[in-house]
């Protein structure tokens, strides 16, 4: 099961204060991005059957996608306007199930990361 996957491992935050591309989409990079990649390869690990993006990339690059499929202008446009924004800081605390039914994306389940220590 995900939960049993990915419920181990804590909660964390994750500071966005860069953008980045892959072609056609912009995107925001995680800094740091060692518990996305930790969640990622829990993932991997449970069913390496499954391995993300279908095995295209050797590194699987944690991201939070803004705008794809659109033109280059609309892109840098986003991109201008989300600089202005940044930083934006996140405390992660579940993993989302999302289903793609190749015309959109649906939630599906969360999944809850053990919580983090009080400091």
């Amino acid at each position: 099961m995900i939960s049993e996957a990915v419920g181990r491992h804590q909660s964390f935050e994750a500071r966005f204060d860069h953008c980045g591309r892959f072609p056609g989409v912009l995107y925001l990079a995680p800094e740091p991005d060692a518990g996305f990649r930790s969640l990622t390869e829990a993932i991997v690990e449970r069913w390496p059957e499954y391995p993300p993006f279908g095995g295209q990339f050797d590194d699987v690059v944690p991201h939070l996608t803004v705008a794809q499929g659109q033109d280059e202008v609309v892109l840098a446009k986003a991109e201008a306007d989300l600089l202005t924004g940044l930083p934006v800081i996140a405390q992660v605390s579940t993993v989302d199930l999302l289903i793609h039914d190749g015309t959109q994306w649906r939630h599906r389940a969360s999944f809850s990361l053990a919580s983090a220590p009080l400091r």
